[in-house]
């Protein structure tokens, strides 16, 4: 049996990496007595996977990790015994099954993600950020250059910004996420930054937080996308 858990990340556990999460996470499946499943052979390991590994430093309240039961447990024991042990920083939201194809995992179905960027002191970011986020995401191109492993390039990221709109002293953006396509709420930030810059005239310098909200699943296609999230593929176990 397949099951995605669904969590928070957050307070000082935004500063550690992937790594230690997934540490966390095996440390709890035992201590939980979670009955999770084991590869074979000579070095066995617990079978877990996580849909988009956070950066450091963001929270978020919607990260993913898939993991396969030996045996049914019901996702309310479940999630007590989880967050009866878990670290100050993470919390279980949910433990549902999902379908058993391989396919269908977090880490390979995962299309996009949702962020709060906003100032760390919960100030505006400038006089008028709010006209010129809606200008900005107006443009017909953005071209950033983009890192990748190998180089750099310029990327038209344009088309991986499904929404950005402003929200009170915040900015809400949904953008492509997976392997596929993946585009950062920082590079969103660096390019509307040095866009407002070349409107204003005036450096614009502010402390930022991200806040990662939730991750989907693209259920249709490029052209018409039907996002839902990855906890909804899921069923919770009685």
């Amino acid at each position: 049996m397949k099951v995605r858990i669904k969590f928070k990340k957050y307070g000082v556990l935004r500063f550690i990496g992937h790594l230690d999460v997934m540490r966390h996470f095996q440390k709890m499946m035992r201590r939980a007595e979670i009955p999770i499943a084991f590869t074979g052979g000579y070095s066995p390991h617990m079978i877990m996977s996580f849909a988009s590994p956070l950066g450091i430093g963001l929270t978020s309240d919607g990260e993913y990790a898939d993991i396969e039961l030996s045996e049914p447990i019901q996702s309310e024991e479940a999630i007590r015994r989880l967050n009866a042990v878990a670290a100050d920083g993470i919390e279980i939201v949910s433990f549902r099954q999902i379908s058993e194809e391989k396919k269908m995992t977090g880490m390979a179905i995962v299309a996009a993600a949702d962020y709060l960027v906003y100032d760390r002191e919960n100030h505006p970011f400038f006089e008028g950020w709010e006209d010129c986020l809606t200008q900005f995401a107006a443009q017909k191109e953005i071209c950033v250059l983009k890192q990748t492993k190998r180089s750099e390039a310029n990327v038209d990221i344009r088309p991986m910004i499904y929404r950005l709109e402003a929200r009170e002293n915040a900015i809400y953006m949904q953008l492509a996420a997976g392997s596929v396509k993946n585009l950062k709420p920082d590079l969103v930030m660096d390019a509307f930054f040095t866009f407002a810059k070349s409107r204003t005239n005036q450096e614009v310098c502010v402390p930022l937080a991200y806040h990662r909200l939730e991750l989907y699943a693209n259920m249709g296609n490029e052209t018409e996308r039907n996002l839902m999230t990855l906890e909804s593929l899921g069923e919770t176990i009685d």
